[in-house]
């Protein structure tokens, strides 16, 4: 919205003196954000002048038009300059700079020789000027404009105002006017205003101005409309007519179009003017039906949607509703008798229709932020008014007013509850006195207040939308800048608490968090052997990767392929996050509308048709785990780091070692013998190990690379963590060394030794696994350190062998093992 200071202040009694910076500030105060604010007296520097053109020669011995001009600029002798436009002819009035002025942009203008002539000064275009955009042609002045040759021009362009320019947020239609920054820079400066809005109206009369119908109340809730009668043709647009709309960005397109454009840019409503002799028929207004089209006052042919609003005569479709107007009745060179429309359209309508034909009309983008319904008649009185007065024609008595109003909405507020959101303690006689300001009613009371918002302002629907009223009113310069006290809680989560744990833990490993997108490709998928019934998104961030992860490793290797050809050798990262796995055959989400709450029924249809969604944690390692160094050798990431670090997530999930069983497994894309999976209590929760060769090569990651992935849903969640029971007394150590089947895994070994220890076992560790000399064939040796410790006294030898004797005696009855260095079975009586 672009708009002079001099029109807000016919409004608004502002201050004589006010200044651009303290208008700039004065409007951000209120929440309104300033493109720029202008000081058009400081655009151009120098002598800008009236002038009229003498003579016009034109040079044609050049590639594209060169005119030779003298002008009259009120001196002895003629001005000379040459001039590139051709939309002037010979004593027309133009504004000319003379040689010493600069143009905005620092553009020093001086006498110099050019396409064979001397050129003193330049005839000046409106965009040169910096006061519109408009470069079809140079300025050329109304004859009848209140100045002599040679008079500074800035005054006659309008060029000793403040030019504003504001960016209006979607919901505050209402500050795309005069009317509206009018009264917003009233609150500012707690001067009075006169609110246009309020103007004198001629009320609907028995006969309408034309037959009107309106089938479709809830598109159109509002249509009125004036007829004027004998307009001159050839009448100008009034000079300061051109200048406000020149300053506002719109082009002047001829005296009735203008005043339409003029009333929206003044009041906020947008009018449309018809001529009246080319309308064949009563009006309706409807919506369109499919595949109707509309030749659009722009040339264009637009294919009509049945969600498109109409107004139609006899031929069908005259105009695209509260968006732009059709060539079959617009306003031409020889249009007499005008009829103007001013309605009131749904702004969701509009907006839709704008976007679907792509026309942001200036009359569009008020529509769909909200206009004042009550508008219509004075903006239909004040075209008509202007249009009698300068364009010479009379204005009909009939006047249409078809008015379908809906009942005002009461909005009521708890009394303290800008207090409470803000944190400044607001009486209730003063959010009555500020909401009031910005023309609500409203009814106080000691505990609450009851308003009911004014016709302009649509954007106000609930008690959040009055405490910023309240808070933007007041200033927000009077809120402190503390944080509010929170209230007391319960604290994070048990899922919070183990997330939080678990990234610690893996930190605290040398692992490096990641986030990477949760979108990928069916190869990807393919490759990894990772489910492959996967949610494909509708609308893709990208084509590649149109499908949602079912599994953390697709983007984890990304991310670890990226690091490594960025020069890291040496990598070990994890995520935590979502996956998201849809049901075997799951069902499509009914359709739903916005009008009501949904059935019951469509609630659990649409829940049915959510993926489930758990959160996972996965790592993956290339490289030295281990630096090498001056030091000595390091030691390169292998299997058992994955799962080891499996395992220091499971133990950060609180949950026991004892419960823990890692096992051999063959599964995608790990290798075949160096894959393990992960129970607890018997549910899968996950897998670790080294990934296939074949995998390795086909993501291009360096063979050997390791992964991990847990399902932490899965996972229990801890409950309350006992505190350490710590024993002073010493433990016993003893050494056990099995030999079994080499196919019997260590975690059943493991959990047998415990099952067979008894309470006194206080640690088990594998320290050496053997096959070879000594060992027959197809078996193995597992070493284990056994740590025994009661917590009320020193155990006795005999009680810890005892309890080791237990132990293997459960290993050798499971699995037949025997004590390494012995033929007899694990639970004999002679020692390890």
């Amino acid at each position: 919205m672009r708009v002079g200071l001099s029109w807000l202040r016919e409004h608004v009694q502002l201050p004589a003196k006010v200044s651009a910076a303290e208008i700039d500030l004065a409007l951000t105060n209120l929440g309104i954000e300033v493109e720029h604010i202008v000081d058009q007296r400081e655009l151009v520097t120098g002598d800008l002048v009236v002038g009229r053109v003498l003579t016009i020669e034109e040079l044609t011995e050049f590639k594209k038009p060169i005119r030779f001009v003298t002008l009259d600029i009120g001196q002895s002798k003629p001005q000379e300059v040459i001039c590139g436009a051709t939309n002037f002819a010979e004593g027309d009035l133009v504004v000319v700079i003379l040689p010493g002025g600069v143009l905005p942009g620092g553009f020093e203008v001086g006498s110099r020789k050019t396409y064979g002539r001397v050129s003193n000064g330049m005839i000046c275009s409106a965009r040169e000027l910096g006061i519109s955009d408009d470069h079809a042609g140079i300025i050329v002045l109304d004859p009848a404009v209140d100045a002599k040759l040679g008079d500074d021009a800035r005054h006659v362009l309008g060029m000793d105002d403040i030019g504003l320019a504001v960016e209006i947020t979607p919901d505050r239609g209402y500050q795309m006017s005069v009317r509206g920054l009018a009264r917003e820079l009233a609150h500012a400066y707690h001067v009075p205003f006169t609110d246009p809005g309020l103007g004198k109206h001629t009320e609907a009369t028995k006969k309408p101005a034309w037959p009107l119908t309106i089938d479709d109340p809830a598109g159109c809730d509002r249509y009125a409309a004036r007829l004027v009668r004998g307009v001159d043709p050839k009448a100008p647009t009034p000079d300061f007519m051109k200048r406000r709309l020149t300053t506002a960005g719109i082009r002047t397109l001829g005296l009735p179009i203008d005043i339409t454009n003029y009333v929206m840019l003044e009041l906020g409503q947008p009018m449309h003017a018809f001529d009246a002799d080319r309308i064949n028929g009563a009006l309706v207004v409807r919506r369109a039906k499919a595949g109707e089209k509309l030749v659009t006052l722009d040339g264009s042919t637009r294919v009509l949607s049945e969600e498109d609003m109409v107004i139609c005569d006899d031929t069908g479709p005259i105009s695209l509703a509260a968006v732009m107007g059709g060539q079959t009745s617009e306003v031409v060179d020889g249009t007499t008798n005008v009829l103007f429309e001013a309605a009131h359209w749904d702004p969701t309508m509009v907006g839709r229709t704008a976007r679907r034909h792509k026309l942001f009309s200036e009359a569009a983008k008020r529509w769909e932020r909200g206009v004042d319904r009550n508008l219509c008649l004075v903006g239909i009185e004040r075209a008509v008014s202007l249009l009698v007065e300068y364009g010479g024609g009379k204005a009909g008595k009939e006047v249409l007013d078809l008015n379908y109003p809906s009942e005002p909405v009461t909005i009521t507020m708890a009394a303290d509850k800008p207090s409470k959101l803000i944190g400044v303690d607001y009486s209730v006689d003063r959010i009555s006195d500020l909401l009031t300001e910005i023309g609500c009613d409203v009814a106080a009371y000691d505990d609450r207040v009851e308003v009911v918002p004014p016709s302009w302002r649509p954007d106000l629907r609930e008690p959040a939308d009055l405490v910023e009223e309240v808070v933007r009113l007041d200033g927000f310069e009077n809120v402190p800048s503390v944080l509010p006290i929170a209230p007391p809680g319960n604290g994070l989560t048990a899922a919070q608490r183990r997330k939080r744990g678990v990234g610690r833990a893996l930190a605290e490993q040398g692992y490096v968090e990641v986030l990477s997108y949760p979108f990928v490709s069916r190869s990807v998928m393919q490759t990894l052997g990772v489910p492959e019934h996967a949610v494909r998104l509708a609308n893709p961030i990208s084509e590649e990767e149109p499908f949602m992860r079912t599994s953390l490793l697709p983007g984890l290797l990304g991310a670890l392929k990226r690091n490594l050809g960025r020069g890291q050798r040496d990598v070990a990262l994890f995520e935590q996050g979502l996956v998201f796995l849809p049901a075997p055959q799951a069902a499509l989400p009914p359709t739903m509308g916005v009008a009501a709450r949904p059935e019951e029924s469509l609630w659990q249809q649409a829940n049915a048709a959510v993926p489930r969604q758990p959160w996972q944690v996965a790592a993956v390692l290339a490289g030295e785990f281990e630096r090498s160094g001056w030091w000595g050798a390091g030691r390169v990431a292998g299997w058992a780091d994955a799962v080891q670090a499996a395992r220091d997530v499971l133990a950060a999930s609180a949950v026991p070692e004892r419960d823990i069983v890692v096992e051999q497994l063959v599964s995608k894309p790990f290798h075949p013998g160096r894959c393990a999976g992960i129970t607890i209590g018997g549910v899968s929760v996950g897998m670790a190990g080294e990934l296939h060769p074949e995998i390795c090569a086909a993501l291009e990651v360096p063979r050997g690379t390791c992964a991990m992935e847990l399902q932490l849903d899965a996972v229990p969640l801890p409950g309350v963590t006992p505190p350490p029971v710590i024993s002073n007394y010493p433990p016993a150590l003893i050494d056990v060394a099995l030999v079994l089947p080499q196919e019997i895994p260590n975690a059943a070994v493991e959990a047998a030794l415990l099952e067979g220890a008894g309470p006194l076992l206080e640690s088990l560790r594998l320290f050496d696994v053997y096959q070879g000399k000594g060992i027959e064939e197809g078996k193995r040796s597992l070493a284990y350190n056994l740590t025994f410790r009661a917590p009320d006294r020193t155990l006795k030898v005999e009680e810890a062998v005892a309890a080791r004797d237990s132990a293997v005696a459960v290993a050798a009855s499971r699995f037949g093992a025997v004590l390494r260095g012995t033929s007899a079975p694990a639970g004999s009586s002679k020692s390890a």
